[in-house]
């Protein structure tokens, strides 16, 4: 129940009351602002803005105007009703209940204590030993990769990265003046026999990669393939950044190997996030190395933007330590299990050819036979997001492959979109 002044003070927090001191309340006086506006035209308004050019702005624009997961069988997320939005809001009830002054500091550069002694233990499951020293803790994947190269990438330097991998790093590095030098891939994971002839011909700087469920192609690396790595990245020194944001939608029974698990931390930067798997607005990610580039990443960080919200680190302790995140984990393979040979199936019925079926995970790669970026700007006007294969080139090359999210390609009018797009691209390239 709230009192009249409780009241008087939500209608000045509004812009309906100015407060006087001494004197009381008076209503404020009309000033011009925004007028109200019909429901549709606030739709249209409320669009992603105009960029026509297929290109990663382009995509992450539309990708944060998609009103619905099953228009966005392009995105590089799981839709909101696959997640547990009640282990967030129980995490933060739970907070609300401490004390006040637990929340309102900086909070400490490295990241919450508490949690990185977690993800120390979180580590050891997969056989990467390390200490609360070693880890950092950072605003997600796309901060850590960003303060990397901050710290180990001059102009000029080469840095080897998957073709096709995450296109969100591409811009990163390249601002910091890298070479980009892009490795193959074949059905079974990196071509490693290409990355030595590039390794020697380059001499890069460091290498990055998805161990387990490579974005975009869903590969994993095996024991032999990870050993070989690491042996070339010992060989000609240089770091290697193993970026494991999809890892956990791997089950422990699922033959893939952690580049990290072998070296131990001694030239592999391991990177992980929750963002795939709790809530893209979480932010919380981190980092695990060696001691010394532990301290420069935290002191970069520092440099760039003091600490991150502590706040979120606690959220996301709280929900690891009271052991419903592994619970939750297992629903959504399961869920992933359970879309991912039927949206294989649709896809090669409307003629599309795969480039692996990965085991696990939530994308599939797949060549359509036609330009994907024409095919993606078709997509765009009857509804839907795609993401084009050359988006996954780090020289944006031309491509007729496109990435699809399984949890993302339930809606029943994308099978005949495809397959008539590409039954009359193929009739007037013919």
């Amino acid at each position: 129940r709230f009192t009249v002044v409780e009241a008087y003070e939500r209608l000045v927090a509004q812009g309906y009351l100015d407060s006087r001191r001494g004197s009381g309340f008076y209503v404020r006086e009309r000033t011009a602002g925004p007028q109200p506006v019909p429901d549709g035209v606030a739709r249209v308004a409320e669009a992603a803005p105009v960029h026509n050019t297929i290109d990663v702005v382009w995509l992450l624009r539309n990708m944060l105007h998609t009103a619905s997961p099953e228009k966005g069988p392009g995105l590089g997320y799981l839709p909101g009703r696959w997640l547990d939005g009640e282990l967030i809001t129980g995490a933060l009830r739970a907070l609300g209940r401490q004390s006040g002054a637990q929340m309102i500091g900086f909070g400490t550069a490295q990241g919450f204590l508490p949690l990185r002694q977690q993800l120390q233990t979180r580590l050891a499951e997969v056989e990467i030993g390390t200490t609360p020293e070693q880890v950092v803790l950072v605003s997600g994947i796309t901060q850590a990769i960003d303060l990397i190269a901050r710290i180990y990438v001059q102009p000029g330097d080469a840095v080897i990265v998957g073709d096709p991998a995450w296109f969100q790093m591409f811009g990163r590095f390249a601002s910091q003046g890298a070479q980009l030098v892009g490795m193959p891939y074949t059905p079974d994971g990196p071509d490693l026999d290409a990355l030595e002839t590039l390794v020697q011909m380059w001499r890069p700087k460091m290498l990055v990669i998805n161990s387990v469920l490579q974005n975009p192609t869903g590969t994993s690396l095996s024991a032999a393939q990870a050993f070989r790595i690491l042996k070339l990245a010992e060989q000609y020194d240089f770091l290697v950044v193993e970026d494991d944001v999809y890892g956990d939608l791997c089950p422990p029974s699922y033959p893939a190997t952690r580049l990290a698990s072998l070296d131990q931390l001694k030239r592999v930067i391991y990177l992980g996030s929750y963002s795939k798997t709790l809530a893209a607005n979480l932010r919380v990610g981190y980092v695990a190395c060696a001691p010394e580039i532990a301290k420069a990443i935290t002191d970069q960080k520092m440099l760039v933007g003091m600490t991150t919200p502590e706040l979120n680190e606690r959220v996301l302790y709280k929900i690891l330590t009271e052991g419903h995140y592994r619970r939750h984990v297992e629903r959504l393979r399961a869920r992933l299990d359970g879309v991912r040979d039927k949206t294989a199936r649709m896809l090669e019925r409307t003629g599309l050819k795969l480039f692996a079926m990965p085991a696990a995970g939530m994308f599939l790669w797949a060549d359509t036979g036609v330009d994907s970026d024409a095919l993606a700007a078709a997509a765009h006007e009857e509804g839907f997001l795609l993401t084009p294969g050359s988006l996954f080139s780090p020289q944006q090359s031309p491509s007729t492959w496109t990435r699809f999210n399984v949890a993302n390609c339930g809606d029943p009018a994308l099978p005949g979109f495809l397959a008539r797009y590409i039954d009359s691209a193929v009739r007037r390239a013919s």
